[in-house]
């Protein structure tokens, strides 16, 4: 007869299942994905802040997005990166951190589809709509776009755990390298009948709303595309809507495939990959996508890197200079006499 322990608030992880040959370059390897993924969404948030030509809606937007993978990963990949190096007996948490832990990881799946949908909407407009663009997409517009997006993800989570911490546990073990709705509501002995159908018809719900805006919104801009004559349009239509489907599809097949391998225990080393496949692909492919086809944010790069080789130059040049004005020969040299010897050089190379 299995030992059950009543509503414990120390909960075990059961991790990634790999050997001591394989534990220290798996570590790197995510370890190396992390950075990347920090780096260059925290690099994107940086630009869109600095440049005042970024400040548009689809960068504000594209701003969002980056802060979405940079809370998704930093809630998953610390922990999970410390977890490699225990053993399995090591791995423990409390049960309020996987509750939050969960919270993160929903949250950050479904603002992965909303913060998508309003991006949607926004290039929607802006193709089928330019004249009025303007005076649609204002500040005031995108902020209340943001907190929707935001809040509603916000919302249909915080019911989500809450409908799961109602229950009481029996269990211990996280089937699941890290904590998840799913995860935690399998620690109980009690009916989640409940959780299922609030579950079921919440994921429902944000994917059709999901795929739904995205298929209308598409639809509509390929209409106006293929009627219209003007190649300047359909150019811009093609550049700017391939990226944002291309992170769409990304996201969405990499959800799926978690979503539904969840109904299949047999199958658990691969939803474990695939859970953490969600988080690593969509948030180090985004800034990717977004930042080789955006013509600002390549302008703003290369301006930086010209500005920076020139001083470069203009730094080696002055040395260059400084050695050239002064004598060669005089180990006697006043020390006063260096510093307009140091003035001369920098006027020459200037």
């Amino acid at each position: 007869m299995e030992n059950y322990t009543y509503n414990s608030f120390t909960l075990q992880m059961e991790g990634l299942k790999i050997t001591k040959e394989t534990m220290y370059p798996v570590f790197f390897l995510y370890l190396t994905s992390y950075i990347v993924i920090m780096v260059m969404n925290i690099g994107i948030s940086s630009l869109i802040v600095i440049d005042k030509n970024l400040h548009q809606p689809m960068y504000l937007l594209l701003c969002s997005l980056s802060v979405s993978d940079i809370i998704g990963s930093t809630n998953i990949m610390p922990r999970l990166l410390s977890d490699i190096l225990r053993p399995p007996s090591e791995r423990l948490t409390s049960y309020y951190e996987c509750v939050l832990q969960a919270f993160t990881t929903q949250f950050f799946g479904t603002t992965s589809h909303t913060v998508l949908m309003i991006m949607a909407f926004d290039r929607y407009v802006a193709i089928c709509n330019p004249l009025r663009y303007a005076a649609i997409m204002t500040s005031n517009m995108v902020v209340k776009l943001t907190v929707s997006a935001w809040g509603v993800a916000f919302v249909l989570v915080g019911i989500l755990l809450g409908l799961t911490i109602r229950l009481n546990r029996c269990r211990t073990l996280i089937m699941n390298p890290f904590c998840d709705n799913a995860s935690l509501f399998k620690l109980s002995c009690e009916s989640v009948f409940i959780n299922n159908v609030f579950g079921l018809t919440y994921t429902v719900v944000l994917l059709s709303a999901s795929i739904g805006s995205i298929v209308l919104t598409y639809a509509k801009i390929t209409v106006v595309c293929v009627t219209s004559k003007n190649q300047s349009l359909n150019s811009k239509a093609l550049k700017t809507c391939s990226t944002h489907l291309m992170s769409y599809l990304i996201m969405l097949c990499s959800g799926f495939i978690v979503i539904i391998l969840h109904r299949f225990p047999q199958y658990s080393d691969y939803r474990t990959l695939s859970a953490i496949l969600f988080v690593l692909v969509p948030g180090s492919l985004n800034p990717i996508i977004y930042g080789v086809q955006s013509k600002e944010i390549r302008t703003f790069l290369f301006e930086m890197f010209c500005r920076r080789k020139c001083l470069v130059c203009e730094v080696s040049g002055s040395t260059a200079s400084l050695a050239v004005s002064r004598p060669g020969t005089a180990g006697d040299q006043p020390v006063t006499e260096q510093p307009a010897a140091a003035a001369a050089g920098w006027q020459a190379g200037h």
